[in-house]
């Protein structure tokens, strides 16, 4: 029998929730107001950050295993970040403090900056829904 690839690893979700949160928190940033798709798009963004916070141990699993606890710290320190503004982003979501929801979402996109979504993506819109999902949640 061989291998079993499972196509859908954690850097691949990381790289694909990424990418859709930069696009999420672009269309925050053009709200002038909170609406229902404002609280959707900030709902998004703190699913996302805590699903890629969720992935970062799968992703050094395989360092650890091999020995190297140096680069699998560093990866663990540079996404650290990523858990502490979902939470930031949802204590601010619940609280409907919109202007911590702002400085979390400048603080986000200043994170993925490097990240490039062109005007013509194919994703959709994502955060449809995702504002009633993190309500199920709690």
């Amino acid at each position: 029998m061989g291998r079993v690839i499972n196509p859908e690893s954690a850097g691949k979700e990381r790289t694909r929730l990424s990418k859709a949160i930069v696009l999420a928190v672009r269309e925050l940033a053009k709200k002038s107001e909170p609406d229902f798709e404002a609280h959707d798009l900030a709902a998004f963004i703190a699913l996302a950050l805590e699903t890629i916070s969720k992935g970062i141990d799968a992703s050094v699993l395989a360092w650890e295993k091999r020995d190297y606890w140096v680069k699998a710290d560093k990866f663990r320190m540079e996404w650290r970040w990523s858990g502490e503004s979902a939470e930031a982003m949802k204590k601010a979501l619940w609280s409907e403090d919109w202007a911590q929801v702002a400085l979390t979402s400048a603080f986000i996109a200043q994170k993925f900056s490097k990240i490039k979504v062109s005007e013509k993506h194919r994703m959709g819109k994502p955060w449809t829904g995702a504002w009633k999902e993190l309500k199920a949640r709690t």
